[in-house]
């Protein structure tokens, strides 16, 4: 008989499982079994607050256990390139916090390990498959906006603790890796190409030394998208995407809320500026639908992992530019 759900397991206690598992666990076609930590007692604390049947004291336990089909990966970001090769290798589905790597060749063995286990392998940028993107897309697509020209946005926030992961420049922290890679993907999403070259101003922590600010250009060959985004700014999240006869404006376009309708600001020559709606729904439960979906029915992933390498190519050449400060080019796709 044909299987009519994935049987997830969790791969770290970390604090976005709050807001990931029970969405997951809630999700059509999935159903959340496990939890795993490198300590037992984290673990079984972590199922209890879930709700889920089991808790491992390993990492290995849970990619023992023959019936989970897939794991989530929330790990910091220098382990998830080691724990999705080794999900991989156990005959597990994996979707991976972003970044999956921490640079385009990290990726790259990503894509073979991957080939080799024929597995599923996706990046959890849970905003590709969010409705108010497939919205905007379809927007600018159909001409609401006339030609796209330029994109604009940012997104910040204030974090000076120097025990979070993120203000740790060994485990992958910083900006760039944390949130600047969210007007890359959206960028590239809406345009449907990669740019082909790249510009950027970068400043970093002095303590921790993890990029605390940084801003971008990326030319897109007829459309230039330019963002910045901090880690020691007051939190602020904004896209906007400006044509020749109307502007979209995305209000929260990242971390979209899951208790109220998502909004559009979208302004036209010749009309009223209106707020679209799209109708409540939780990111995290609809990217796990979504990722079962094409495990259950063979089909292609939303995200696919080369897609994941060239958003790490643009993010791989922001950092040469911050480095050298002149343009950085790009492969051509």
């Amino acid at each position: 008989m044909a299987k009519d759900e994935i049987v997830w397991g969790i791969l770290g206690t970390s604090k976005i499982n709050d807001k990931v598992v029970v969405p997951m666990h809630s999700a059509p076609k999935c159903r959340v079994k496990a939890i795993a930590s490198r300590s037992e007692e984290k673990a079984r604390e972590a199922a209890a607050k879930y709700g889920l049947a089991h808790a491992y004291g390993s990492y290995e336990a849970l990619l023992a256990d023959p019936e989970i089909d897939a794991v989530y990966i929330p790990l910091p970001n220098h382990l998830h390139m080691e724990w999705t090769i080794k999900a991989v290798e156990a005959g597990k589905h994996v979707l991976c916090e972003k970044p999956v790597g921490l640079d385009a060749q990290q990726a790259e063995r990503l894509i073979a390990a991957r080939d080799k286990s024929g597995r599923y392998v996706q990046e959890a940028f849970m905003v590709r498959t969010h409705p108010q993107w497939l919205k905007v897309r379809a927007l600018i697509e159909e001409g609401a906006i006339g030609e796209l020209r330029a994109v604009t946005g940012g997104f910040t926030y204030y974090n000076t603790n120097a025990r979070d992961i993120r203000n740790q420049n060994e485990l992958g922290g910083g900006g760039l890796l944390d949130i600047g890679c969210y007007p890359i993907t959206t960028s590239r999403f809406i345009l449907g190409r990669e740019p082909k070259r790249v510009v950027a101003l970068m400043e970093r922590d002095p303590s921790f030394e993890v990029d605390r600010l940084g801003s971008v250009l990326l030319d897109f060959d007829g459309v230039q998208a330019s963002f910045f985004y901090s880690t020691q700014v007051y939190p602020y999240q904004r896209m906007q995407f400006h044509g020749t006869t109307g502007r979209i404006e995305v209000e929260i376009p990242f971390n979209a809320p899951n208790d109220r309708p998502t909004r559009l600001l979208v302004s036209q020559q010749g009309n009223a500026d209106r707020w679209l709606e799209l109708p409540v729904c939780d990111q995290y439960g609809v990217a796990a639908t979504a990722f079962a979906e094409a495990i259950l029915n063979g089909n292609p992933q939303a995200i696919p992992l080369e897609d994941a390498r060239a958003n790490m190519r643009v993010i791989d050449a922001v950092f040469r530019s911050a480095r050298t400060g002149a343009w950085e080019s790009l492969p051509a796709s």
